[in-house]
């Protein structure tokens, strides 16, 4: 068995586990914005939130109109508060979003980086090595999670807190259709080669995708 990808200085955070299949991203954010409120007052306990959504682009704040797919091509884009830059989504694509209660010393960006080091974890489970990459100075983040062989992005992660309290999260590309990535700019890298785990181990389950990812997240 593989010794686990964590440092050692980041802790066991089991999380609550909530799953749905495709819902609406506006519907799935009203929803998000109750479990961070139900958080905040700890009236919940940390939750992992695991969904997918109809067709869809998501922007954050900082987007540059000229990233924004052709309106032609029919999919809604929606303006966001997360970080991070366009993203898509869309089925075949396993969405989670992380409701967490941060420690009094931790960061946004501490916790971003815990996110991405147990969706490696689970990507290796799930047969596929891959690697988190910091960023340059001077460069457009480069937060996500990329295979290791082929270089590609298979994972993006946009995340924000409020009073202590994380939301939005990640969005792994499983076995979903990749061409409406083509369509626009995503996270702000014209370069990037956005791919899924269909493509690069050739066998995806989405099933066997959620459960390795609560896995990793300690979520139950």
């Amino acid at each position: 068995m593989l010794a686990p990808l964590y440092p050692r200085s980041m802790k066991s955070r089991p999380l609550t586990l909530i799953q749905d299949e495709l819902v609406d991203y506006d519907k799935a954010m009203e929803r998000m914005a109750d479990l961070v409120g139900e958080r905040q007052r700890d009236e919940r306990p940390d939750t992992l939130w695991l969904l997918s959504h109809p067709s869809v682009y998501t922007i954050g704040r900082r987007t540059p109109q000229a990233h924004l797919p052709d309106p032609s091509r029919g999919i809604p884009v929606v303006e966001t508060g997360r970080g991070g830059q366009l993203t898509y989504h869309g089925p075949g694509q396993l969405v989670g979003y992380l409701i967490v209660k941060l420690g009094e010393q931790e960061r946004i960006v501490d916790y971003v980086r815990e996110v991405e080091l147990r969706l490696i974890e689970a990507l290796g489970a799930l047969g596929l090595a891959a690697e988190r990459r910091d960023t340059p100075p001077g460069s457009e983040l480069l937060t996500g999670v990329w295979t290791t062989e082929s270089g590609r992005k298979i994972v993006s992660i946009g995340m924000r807190q409020s009073r202590g309290v994380t939301s939005h999260g990640f969005a792994l590309n499983v076995d979903g259709d990749l061409d409406p990535w083509q369509w626009a700019v995503a996270c702000g890298m014209p370069d990037v080669d956005m791919t899924s785990l269909k493509r690069e181990v050739g066998d995806a389950s989405m099933g066997s995708v959620r459960v390795a990812v609560a896995a990793s997240f300690e979520a139950s």
